[in-house]
């Protein structure tokens, strides 16, 4: 698959949601060791709005901007303002119905500027950025398929959010935990590393 339909996006979303929701109850137990144990129900609440916008695009850069706006209006909190800034930026970055690969690595390195605009957490700190950054960097490097790229997207998502298990937290709340905060994986790069993986699965199954 060499190119990105706006049908497929949508449904690389709607699995997104679909999977975050299944998942819920694990972000917000992640949450509880550090934090108020709400991010499974917050990530919903979020993708929620973004799926509603999603189903209503007619081509990427109304559609991802609607995404946004519907997270950041209809939701609240950190995770809706870090969503929204991510398809926000990806919005900024796309347009028409069908992305071309080079399209699609400068929406998603779009969608880490909108997130990075909102958040001075880096990679290290235990928070998304520990799963979006490697995400975005697989994509940025990719010389494959659309599949493939989501796929190295997914793969190096995951492996960051593992890898917070054993990082202090530097950043937000969990800091203030020190060395307690060691342990257990960041909610937020475990949340955001599922979405990546939802987005490979779904395009592995248009692809097979």
């Amino acid at each position: 698959m060499d190119t990105l339909s706006i049908l497929t996006f949508k449904a690389m979303v709607e699995q997104a949601h679909a999977d975050i929701n299944e998942r819920a109850d694990e972000f917000s137990a992640l949450d509880a060791v550090c934090g108020d144990a709400d991010h499974g129900t917050a990530m919903v609440d979020a993708m929620s709005a973004v799926k509603e916008a999603a189903l209503e695009g007619t081509e990427f850069n109304t559609m991802l901007t609607n995404m946004a706006m519907n997270a950041m209006t209809k939701s609240c909190g950190s995770t809706s303002t870090l969503i929204g800034g991510f398809f926000l930026g990806m919005g900024l970055k796309a347009s028409g119905t069908d992305l071309t690969k080079a399209q699609i690595k400068a929406m998603f390195q779009g969608g880490l500027q909108g997130v990075q605009n909102n958040t001075k957490a880096a990679p290290g700190s235990k928070t998304i950025m520990d799963a979006l950054v490697p995400a975005i960097e697989a994509i940025k490097a990719s010389e494959g398929d659309v599949n493939q790229m989501m796929l190295a997207a997914a793969t190096a998502a995951e492996q960051g959010a593992l890898d917070t298990v054993n990082m202090q937290a530097s950043f937000g709340r969990a800091r203030n935990l020190g060395e307690r905060s060691i342990g257990s994986a960041d909610p937020g790069a475990t949340s955001w590393s599922c979405m990546f993986q939802a987005f490979s699965n779904t395009i592995n199954e248009k692809h097979s």
